[in-house]
């Protein structure tokens, strides 16, 4: 059985999401839940860097800029959502995500229900 990369930080997105969810319960706006984790996650001695530009380039040329929610210590992207569920769509942008940045790791995070839905995409 292969270890999970970065085991240790995801468990401590994950733990301080949770401590988020717990406080604001559910409800609100994705942007609120992400705000908080930011907090959070400072509170708790990480780095967290929202809304970092990644410019994307096609044959040498540049196309646009891609733009993570979050970067928890240079290592996960995190991506909280507020949806009913995650879908295909939701892993395909967190790949995407991951080839640009060069990443290994995204956390999705799901603020929807009063228990919180995570899944881990890794490349």
């Amino acid at each position: 059985m292969s270890e999970l990369i970065h085991k240790e930080l995801s468990e401590a997105i994950i733990g301080a999401a949770m401590t988020v969810l717990n406080k604001l319960r559910p409800g609100l706006d994705e942007k609120l839940y992400e705000r908080a984790l930011v907090i959070e996650l400072t509170k708790r001695g990480h780095k967290v860097e929202q809304q970092r530009q990644f410019p994307v380039h096609y044959d040498d040329q540049l196309i646009g800029t891609l733009i993570p929610d979050l970067i928890v210590d240079d290592l996960v992207i995190v991506d909280p959502k507020v949806a009913s569920a995650f879908n295909d769509n939701h892993f395909a942008q967190m790949i995407g995500y991951l080839n640009i940045t060069e990443l290994k790791l995204a956390l999705l995070l799901n603020f929807k229900n009063s228990r919180l839905e995570w899944k881990r995409v890794a490349c």
